[in-house]
């Protein structure tokens, strides 16, 4: 598919809401990671679902000025892209699901994956496993943004490492990043926002 030349820009929402959350107004800048916490249920992943127009959802969002109603749904959606804790797998084998195998190669070993996992059965892959190749599958597809649903959840400490550097590899290109999670450690590791989502809203943490 070939994506519509909109330019650099931010990502921005007015008056998002859903049935179970909402309103938030969000401003997302191009080659910045913020990072949203808050407790269990209070609707971090609906939010982000929202902003992918995953979920049925009420407000303007725009990328870099276009309006998310001018775009096909498809397209939008790879535009801005969200990666669940646990993803879906429609294929039985690992290697159907990447239009380009030559472009995932090279992006294993860096978040400590062999290339041979390419020929895997997906019902052999451990979560962590799952959870990494995921994370691949959307990047190939270069979004504009990525929206991460706790990406290292399910990862030792040296495979967290490799997907750690590889956002920053993302973000140094340019990527923005909007990524779930409720480790204290990496957000001060990743973010150059941070954001808490709890019974008062969406507000920025500025401590």
């Amino acid at each position: 598919m070939n994506l519509p030349q909109i330019p650099l820009g931010p990502l921005q929402a007015r008056e998002l809401r859903g049935a179970h959350g909402g309103p938030f107004d969000l401003d997302l800048a191009p080659g910045r990671c913020t990072v949203l916490s808050g407790p269990s249920g209070i609707g971090k992943s609906l939010l982000l679902r929202m902003l992918a127009d995953l979920d049925p959802n009420q407000g303007r969002v725009s990328l870099a000025g276009v309006s998310r109603e001018s775009l096909p749904a498809s397209t939008w959606r790879r535009l801005v892209t969200y990666l669940a804790a646990e993803s879906g797998w429609w294929e039985d084998n690992v290697a159907a699901h990447f239009a380009d195998l030559d472009a995932v190669r090279p992006l294993l070993p860096q978040v400590k994956l062999d290339p041979t996992l390419l020929q895997a059965q997906v019902m052999q892959l451990s979560t962590g496993e799952r959870q990494r190749l995921a994370l691949l599958r959307a990047v190939v597809q270069k979004p504009r943004f990525l929206l991460l649903d706790e990406p290292t959840a399910a990862l030792d400490p040296a495979s967290r490492d490799g997907v750690e550097q590889l956002l920053g590899r993302l973000l140094a290109n340019g990527m923005g990043l909007l990524l779930v999670s409720h480790d204290g450690e990496q957000a001060r590791r990743l973010a150059d926002v941070r954001l808490l989502l709890d019974q008062q809203g969406l507000h920025e943490v500025t401590a």
